[in-house]
């Protein structure tokens, strides 16, 4: 077993995950391809009433929930409102195609963090999406280290004596979820849910394949395995 420093379990779940309640087919099909390229996994539900579900889950973890307004069955400003009831802060970002004022105050004094008015670039929803990932208060700033290696989150590039590495989408995010808490040991199926949505397809030995990459990117002590309980990288 390697040594693991001052690394220790969490049962504390560390994501970038992200809830996409959409039912657009043309639109979903385009924001998922767009978020899973930027390195998030996706989960995309088509009405309210599934996506109000799911966000009730208290086993689901979501970083960031994209919620479009003209929902069937529930619309999206009723499924805001279910969720803000239960004091969960998750930050949400409203999608619609009501752009005037009263509508958007609606929206925001409602519960939503970000309201975006369809249609608009897959650019500025990322950079909206980015913005809501830095707010809540136990989200450092870029860039996240261990005192060995740093990881920054804008370019999303590692670095390790003076030279930097370009990462994969999903190295990005499994480095990312690890380095978000240094000394945390994260198992392989948290981090599974960090890197990979529901749709997707999960090869048993996909961890890992992405952890030998990484380190042979950035040496074989960046990224530690505790045996019988995951990985992490060492605390400063």
């Amino acid at each position: 077993m390697a040594d693991i420093g001052n690394c220790a379990p969490t049962l504390n779940r560390i994501t970038m995950r992200i809830l996409l309640i959409e039912d657009d087919r043309m639109i979903g099909t385009s924001l998922v391809r767009g978020l899973q390229d930027a390195g998030y996994a996706v989960d995309w539900l088509q009405d309210g009433e599934s996506g109000a579900r799911a966000l009730a889950d208290k086993e689901a973890s979501y970083s960031v929930a994209l919620i479009d307004w003209g929902l069937p069955k529930k619309n999206g400003f009723e499924v805001l409102q279910g969720l803000r009831e239960r004091q969960n802060s998750l930050p949400v970002l409203m999608l619609t195609a009501r752009d005037s004022i009263e509508d958007r105050v609606t929206g925001l004094d409602g519960g939503a963090d970000d309201y975006l008015v369809k249609p608009f670039e897959l650019a500025e929803l990322l950079a909206r999406v980015r913005n809501l990932l830095r707010r809540p208060a136990n989200r450092q700033d870029s860039p996240l280290t261990n005192g060995v290696v740093s990881l920054d989150t804008h370019t999303r590039r590692a670095r390790r004596d003076d030279r930097e590495y370009d990462l994969t989408a999903r190295e990005f995010a499994l480095l990312f979820a690890l380095f978000e808490r240094p000394g945390a040991v994260l198992s392989r199926g948290q981090l599974e849910e960090r890197l990979y949505s529901w749709s997707d397809s999960v090869e048993s030995n996909a961890v890992e394949f992405l952890i030998h990459g990484l380190r042979k990117k950035l040496g074989v002590d960046v990224i530690q395995n505790v045996r019988g309980l995951g990985w992490c990288v060492a605390g400063q």
